[in-house]
């Protein structure tokens, strides 16, 4: 069997910077198994695997070690394939998603746009271990179905946070995003999730569908500039609108080749 592969940067006009993600296009749906491997050898955040349908595409994302609901950068990484590689001639791209529902991308002012679900946060009791893994003591801590929210008071604060990653693998969460304001942005993050296989996340498009939404109501504004200060980091544009996050960005491709198995 082959697959055809492409390792994208995503929400980066350069590579090495961004998030990398690959993306597999399938004929039909492989046992989930080898899904698994297939993610688990390219050993990045994420693996897309994409099937055509007739109104667009079947979508699933894998870390080297689960399947997860969400994935913003590898959907982004997905869209910009078919784009750019596949030559899709529409204008929009809509993706059919097992526990995120209908996800739609599509051209607006030199990006990719990704219309996703809000993720709202909520108040939460801190799980045991947290602050001690972090090493810092937050404004806040709220919680969202995509993991933990933890306000910081500065970007300093959140671009010098050194967790303890074996410590923080114990904590009962999915993941933790890190945040403040930001110098030269609206906010700034960080996205940790060692319980799922990734350390820190050099761009993470799903946290951003909690971050939009908390933002937005602290600055009360829906138009909303973020930077994610990873090693690698990446930039994003969020549009607030209700129960839907609209997360622009850019993407360049890196890699393109062929799985045999």
């Amino acid at each position: 069997m082959k697959i055809p592969i492409y390792q994208v940067d995503a929400f980066t006009s350069e590579v090495f910077s961004g998030n990398p993600a690959a993306v597999c296009i399938l004929d039909s749906w492989i046992d989930d198994n080898m899904l698994q491997s297939i993610a688990a050898e390219n050993n990045l955040s994420e693996t897309a695997f994409l099937v055509r349908k007739d109104d667009g595409f079947d979508l699933r994302w894998f870390t080297p070690t689960t399947e997860v609901a969400l994935c913003g950068h590898a959907t982004l990484a997905s869209a910009f394939v078919l784009f750019a590689c596949q030559d899709w001639s529409e204008e929009e791209i809509r993706f059919h998603t097992r526990k995120s529902g209908q996800l739609i991308v599509c051209k607006r002012d030199g990006l990719l746009e990704m219309d996703f679900p809000s993720r709202p946060v909520h108040s939460w009791i801190p799980p045991s271990g947290l602050k001690e893994a972090l090493g810092v003591t937050p404004i806040a801590i709220l919680g969202s179905v995509e993991g933990l929210l933890v306000v910081l008071e500065n970007e300093e604060a959140v671009r010098e946070l050194q967790p303890n990653f074996f410590a923080l693998e114990r904590v009962e969460c999915r993941g933790i995003i890190v945040t403040s304001r930001g110098s030269r942005s609206d906010f700034v993050s960080r996205v940790f999730a060692p319980r799922v296989g990734i350390p820190e996340d050099p761009v993470t498009g799903s946290a951003h569908c909690v971050l939009a939404p908390y933002w937005a109501g602290e600055l009360h504004k829906k138009n909303l500039h973020a930077f994610q200060i990873s090693k690698r980091g990446g930039e994003l544009f969020c549009v607030h609108a209700g129960d839907r996050v609209k997360i622009s960005g850019k993407a360049v491709l890196y890699l393109e080749g062929v799985i045999t198995i």
